[in-house]
C-alpha cells in the first residue's frame, strides 16, 4: 500500500493542526473571561488551591503517599497562592513567580519518577513506592495517574498561566507601579485601570502568547509568499 499511509500521515497533520487551534482558541476565550471577571476568578483559584491541598492531605493519610513529596506539593500550592496577592497582575521577574515556574517542573519530575519507578526489592531499601509494596494489585492505573497529574500537578499552574497578566503588558495607570516598575501616570486613564478610549490596561499571558504566535505566523507567511498582507497597514 502506498496511498493509504500517505492519507494516514496527512490525517495526523490535519488533526494536530485542529487540536492546536482548538487549544489556542480555548486559552484566548478563558483569558477573555478572566479579564471580565477578575474577582470571581481569584475566588475560584483560591478555593481550587486549598481544595487540592486537602486532596494531598487525604492521599497521604488514607493512601499512604510519601510524606516528602506530599509536603512538597502542599508547599508548592502555597507558593502558587502567593501569586494571587496582586491578582491578576504579575511581574515576570518576581521571585515568587520564578519559584512557581521552577516548582511546576520539579513536581512533575518527582511525581513522574514516583509513579514510574518499579517496585523496590527488599535489598535496595528504597521507599519511593512504599504505598504499593504489599500488593501489586494496588498499583495505580494509567487513568488514576493521569487524573492525579491533571488535577494535583498541572491544574493550578495552568489556571494561573491563563489568569495572570504579564507586567510588560500593563499600561501606566493607578496601581500598576508594581508590574511596570514606573511612576504613576494618570493622564488619560481612570482609576479602574481602563483607558479613556475604553481599552483594558492589561492582557492575560495566555492571550498575549496566542497573539504573539498568530502575529509571527502572519508575518512569516507574508514573507514566504503564502498570503498577502494588508498594504494599508504598511503606510
Amino acid at each position: 500500500m502506498w496511498i493509504l499511509p500517505l492519507v494516514g500521515y496527512l490525517g495526523v497533520v490535519v488533526g494536530f493542526s485542529f487540536l492546536t487551534l482548538a487549544i489556542a482558541s480555548g486559552l484566548y476565550y478563558l483569558s477573555e473571561l478572566v479579564e471580565e471577571h477578575t474577582v470571581l476568578a481569584r475566588r475560584l483559584l483560591t478555593r481550587l488551591i486549598y481544595g487540592i491541598i486537602l486532596i494531598q492531605i487525604l492521599l497521604f493519610v488514607f493512601d499512604r503517599f510519601p510524606l516528602t513529596l506530599s509536603l512538597l506539593s502542599i508547599g508548592s500550592h502555597l507558593v502558587y497562592a502567593s501569586n494571587l496577592r496582586r491578582f491578576p497582575i504579575v511581574k515576570l521577574s518576581d521571585p515568587l513567580f520564578i519559584a512557581s515556574c521552577a516548582l511546576v517542573g520539579l513536581n512533575h519530575w518527582l511525581w513522574f519518577r514516583h509513579f514510574s519507578k518499579p517496585l523496590p526489592s527488599s535489598r535496595t531499601g528504597s521507599n519511593w513506592r512504599q504505598p504499593y509494596q504489599v500488593n501489586v494489585e494496588d498499583m495505580p492505573t494509567f487513568t488514576e495517574v493521569a487524573s492525579y497529574f491533571g488535577l494535583c500537578v498541572w491544574l493550578v499552574p495552568f489556571a494561573l498561566f491563563v489568569s495572570l497578566s504579564a507586567g510588560e503588558n500593563v499600561l501606566p495607570s493607578m496601581g500598576s507601579e508594581y508590574a511596570t516598575g514606573e511612576h504613576v501616570q494618570t493622564t488619560g486613564f481612570t482609576s479602574s485601570g481602563v483607558s479613556s478610549d475604553g481599552k483594558m490596561k492589561n492582557k492575560g499571558m495566555a492571550k498575549a502568547l496566542v497573539d504573539g504566535v498568530r502575529g509571527w505566523v502572519r508575518e512569516n507567511g507574508e514573507l514566504m509568499g503564502f498570503w498577502r498582507g494588508d498594504r494599508s497597514k504598511r503606510f
